[in-house]
């Protein structure tokens, strides 16, 4: 992994550029016991800890080079999908009063424009247990558009490379195969963004976010309608959350959400609470209790439940 690093860093050094790249990174463990509605297990989670290299460089004024290397680490096993290091956001790109024009692997528009409206990322009540659209993409050819008056945009283009993204029988082989998209606004505590997906895992999603703070409480809310390449799936729900500040350290959480499939009426379901501890400015202890359950017509309904205590250090 240093070596992988050393070699990204060295490749934009060769710019002829002095700024001195920003190392940075998360770890997040924690002990769970969770029951799949017939049986009970403890496991300890790493929760996406990663590791990464992020800089800029001035090529000439008001142009600057962007760049990005992040790879997840999993501490609690070494082992991430068969891999030590699994590959996160990893991208390089030109910015400029234009905005920033990119390429790479990255998180869609789509899921980045959620934001902290889910309080459970990278835990089992993560959304992306129940939501189709919290991708990240590989081939990426992105722009982001410059802040103006509270607004802005990103789009990113996806080049199939040969993969039959919209399931018609014929392999995909121009530049946009797939598109992703955010137009978000905020000002002040008032946070707003409208996203979609076309052709992205196979889906055609659109996303309302709104997010607004009343003093120490912060409310959340998303609506979601996405449907397959293939119309067998036609799916609409809604996303809540609250975080309410206690005192500087301390911190409630609650989430709900559910989807239902307006083709065989099958629908999940989503429901998290628990709080943060913060040790200090960087550190904090959490605990958190999760359930999800998958109802299908006809049939019994699938339950997963799970409640872990864990510790999260970023630097």
């Amino acid at each position: 992994m240093k070596i992988l690093l050393l070699t990204f860093v060295i490749c934009f050094a060769s710019l002829g550029v002095a700024e001195v790249p920003k190392v940075y990174g998360k770890a997040n463990l924690s002990v769970v016991t969770q029951n799949d509605g017939s049986t009970d297990e403890w496991n300890l989670n790493s929760n996406a800890s990663r590791l990464g290299v992020k800089g800029k460089n001035m090529i000439s004024e008001g142009l600057e080079i962007v760049y990005q290397a992040e790879f997840e680490v999993c501490m609690d096993s070494g082992d991430c999908k068969g891999q030590t290091f699994k590959q996160r956001n990893t991208f390089a790109g030109i910015k400029g009063g234009f905005g920033m024009v990119w390429a790479g692997k990255h998180d869609s528009p789509t899921k980045l424009a959620l934001k902290k409206i889910d309080l459970f990322n990278d835990l089992e009540g993560d959304i992306k247990n129940t939501f189709e659209g919290e991708n990240r993409l590989s081939n990426v050819i992105g722009y982001n558009s410059p802040s103006m008056n509270g607004f802005s945009a990103t789009l990113v283009m996806i080049p199939a490379e040969g993969v039959d993204v919209d399931q018609d029988g014929q392999d995909d082989t121009g530049l946009n195969d797939g598109m992703s998209y955010s137009i978000n606004y905020s000002k002040d505590k008032l946070y707003l963004a409208v996203s979609g997906d076309q052709d992205v895992d196979k889906q055609d999603l659109i996303r309302l976010m709104a997010q607004y703070q009343i003093d120490a409480l912060k409310l959340g809310i998303m609506y979601q309608q996405n449907e397959d390449n293939l119309g067998a799936k036609d799916e609409s729900g809604y996303f809540f959350s609250a975080s309410y500040k206690l005192d500087k350290n301390i911190t409630l959480k609650a989430q709900y959400g559910a989807i239902e499939d307006d083709v065989d009426g099958d629908k999940e379901q989503t429901l998290s609470v628990g709080a943060d501890y913060k040790l200090a400015k960087n550190t904090k202890l959490f605990v958190f209790y999760t359930d999800n359950t998958d109802s299908e017509v006809d049939a019994s309904d699938s339950e997963f439940s799970a409640l872990g205590i864990g510790m999260e250090h970023k630097f």
